[in-house]
């Protein structure tokens, strides 16, 4: 039997530009009559944050940030896709924290654990271009210091 967890599909699907454009403009459609929905708010920022520009995310994740303080009934939601968000910026102790906080909600939720796992490998991924940096800025030091040394 399989130990792998259903992918966390969000992590790697975007809408396309007219699916995010409708949204966008029912969101905006709203605003301009100074009542925008919690449905319709959730709803942009669930696409801003699959999107695969940053500053959609960015904004994506302000919008559930707001929705997460206001909605207490939308908090699990926004748990995830808050996680979701940090995690495709590159902000994994954020996302840690986010779906570290869902999972003490709902431990068996696949889709938190899946995203758990994904965010465990950037993490990890991370720390390895980090070790590769230092390892060479070291052997880049080691190179002048030798270079000096030769010259004197």
């Amino acid at each position: 039997m399989s130990t792998e967890l259903p992918y966390a599909a969000d992590a790697e699907v975007s809408l396309s530009y007219d699916e995010l454009e409708v949204l966008r403009l029912q969101y905006e459609r709203e605003q301009l009559q100074a009542h925008v929905t919690v449905q319709t708010k959730f709803n942009f920022a669930w696409g801003l944050v699959k999107s695969p520009l940053r500053e959609h995310q960015v904004e994506g994740v302000r919008l559930l940030q707001d929705l997460y303080r206001s909605e207490p009934t939308r908090r699990r939601e926004c748990l995830y896709y808050l996680a979701l968000g940090h995690y495709k910026m590159g902000n994994f102790e954020e996302a840690k924290q986010f779906n570290g906080l869902l999972m003490e909600k709902e431990p068996t939720n696949l889709q938190a654990l899946s995203l758990a796992q994904l965010i465990e490998k950037g993490v990890t991924r991370e720390g390895y271009i980090g070790m590769a940096l230092v390892g060479g800025a070291a052997a880049l030091g080691t190179i002048v210091l030798a270079g000096l040394i030769r010259h004197k």
